[in-house]
């Protein structure tokens, strides 16, 4: 299986052209604050709708809807783990989130995937151990992914995703 291009870029998620981006959502996949209200406000207004009709959505899973006003075709909904100090699973449920999200872009045939830091805003998820654990999913991609992209708001999060790129190519 051959690792996909994981690159680190700073900016606007909703203006990735990519296949698919990743909204860090929350479990009734309703509009929320940063990244997600970022997404829900730059699609439009028929993205709710869209949400309703997936939603519920466990932690660690992933739900798929049209991009409608982004340049991504496909918005890919995953719920990240809220923090709860480490010992409530939520290593392997950030690990089935990006694996879920992940899956469910090859199941629309989407071969670029932007992600941002899930849970590590509002959820509380520590960066460094977010992003060791995104990047080790995404460099695992399933078979069809080419390219994924760390979509950053901050240069310090660009930072602490490009250290753990670096540490995963020693």
């Amino acid at each position: 299986m051959d690792t996909p291009n994981l690159l680190v870029v700073e900016g606007d998620i909703t203006v990735q052209r990519v296949d698919a981006i990743v909204n860090a959502a929350n479990d009734r996949l309703a509009a929320g604050g940063g990244v997600c209200g970022a997404i829900f406000a730059a699609a439009g207004p028929g993205l709710a709708e869209a949400c309703d009709a997936v939603a519920p959505c466990p932690t660690g899973e992933a739900r798929t809807t049209p991009g409608y006003g982004l340049p991504a075709p496909w918005i890919i909904h995953a719920v990240g783990p809220i923090w709860r100090g480490g010992t409530a699973g939520e290593p392997d449920l950030l690990a089935s989130a990006y694996r879920a999200a992940l899956d469910a872009a090859v199941r629309v045939g989407a071969r670029s995937i932007a992600f941002p830091a899930i849970s590590t805003g509002i959820y509380g998820y520590p960066l460094e151990a977010a992003a060791g654990i995104a990047v080790r999913a995404c460099a695992a991609a399933p078979e069809g992914i080419d390219e994924v992209r760390f979509v950053c708001f901050d240069p310090t999060t660009a930072d602490v995703l490009r250290g753990a790129l670096d540490e995963l190519r020693r």
